[in-house]
């Protein structure tokens, strides 16, 4: 089956591959990449040693950062979700009738529940996840639990992709980008990834234009003290540890980069400079591990960068959408002040 979708910068892409799974018809669009055992050499050889975040997320790596939500110590998906039941109505009125939801990275979509029943007669649902399966099965429960057509996309939201067609009127684009998700990318990282989300929902079909400029409403944490914060991520449990090992067993299983994981320790950690809590991998005991045809050598103290989770205050987060176009036209936040909501429209329109 093939359908006809627009790309981010306009341009018509013709025969895009679908594929018919459990009702639904999921899109799947991969971009050119550069072959994954390369970025991992090359972050692996690197001064500070770094592994790609996306890397997280197999199926597996997508249900224990589920896992991760539910432990005492991280507070960010409860007091989101508390937040998101207190504005979700709010939120969909600004968004208005007509609307097509795009979530970026939308994993279990459970946040999404609330909004989608607060919209005033949406026109589709858009779930983009890099885990294939996961996002086939989240997905399935999002139509089964609501009346809306959902167009499920198998991509890396990063790097842009198509934006398929729905069989109701749309009206405008909102982005939903819930989950403090913004965090994992560095500030010039964030900033680019809110222009891409900018481009997505200005770029419409002419159709689509009576509803106004469309939004991109995005999560994130807000700085508060550090013992909080570092707790978090080292939760009693160790399901964030194991999130963390459970890349080291993909590279094994999957590129064939023999690593072991009990020759590492995690630990997560407060940086002030960057405004982040940094992921890392300790290396235990100095070791060597063949790696496309050259050894790569483990220095006993040494690091592997995994992941950050940058933090803001609703300033910063104001002028971090400004770099990108977007202006701020509401923010929400609990009574704590932990967690922030913001509704950014374009700047100029």
């Amino acid at each position: 089956m093939c359908v006809s979708v627009e790309n981010i910068s306009g341009c018509q892409l013709e025969n895009e591959q679908v594929t018919v799974q459990d009702g639904l018809e999921l899109l799947e669009f991969a971009p050119q990449q550069r072959p994954l055992l390369e970025e991992v050499v090359e972050g692996l050889t690197a001064t500070e040693k770094s592994l790609p975040a996306k890397l997280h997320y197999d199926q597996r790596g997508s249900m224990l950062f589920e896992q991760i939500c539910e432990v005492d110590e991280y507070y960010i998906t409860r007091t989101e979700l508390a937040l998101m039941r207190e504005i979700s109505g709010a939120i969909g009125d600004a968004l208005g009738n007509g609307c097509m939801l795009i979530e970026p990275g939308s994993g279990a979509s459970l946040k999404t529940d609330l909004l989608l029943a607060a919209m005033p007669d949406p026109a589709a649902y858009v779930p983009v996840d890099i885990s294939r399966d996961f996002l086939l099965e989240s997905a399935t429960a999002i139509a089964d639990r609501h009346d809306i057509e959902v167009l499920p996309i198998w991509a890396d939201f990063t790097k842009g992709h198509p934006i398929p067609a729905c069989e109701a009127a749309v009206r405008s684009r909102a982005i939903y980008f819930p989950g403090s998700t913004v965090g994992n990318f560095s500030r010039s990282d964030a900033a680019s990834l809110l222009r891409t989300f900018h481009a997505m929902i200005q770029e419409q079909p002419e159709e689509e234009l009576s509803g106004g400029p469309g939004a991109v409403v995005v999560g994130f944490d807000c700085k508060k003290d550090q013992d909080r914060m570092e707790a978090a991520y080292n939760d009693s449990e160790g399901v964030t540890a194991e999130f963390n090992y459970n890349v080291i067993d993909r590279l094994a299983d999957e590129l064939g980069v023999a690593l072991n994981r009990d020759k590492f320790s995690f630990r997560a950690d407060w940086v002030e400079d960057e405004g982040a809590i940094v992921s890392r991998l300790w290396v235990d005991e100095s070791h060597s591990v063949e790696m496309a045809g050259e050894a790569v050598t483990f220095e006993a103290g040494e690091a592997i960068r995994m992941e950050e989770s940058h933090k803001y205050t609703p300033k910063e987060f104001e002028l971090l959408a400004e770099q990108s176009g977007l202006g701020l036209e509401k923010i929400w936040t609990d009574d704590a002040g932990d967690f922030a909501v913001a509704c950014l429209r374009p700047l100029s329109v």
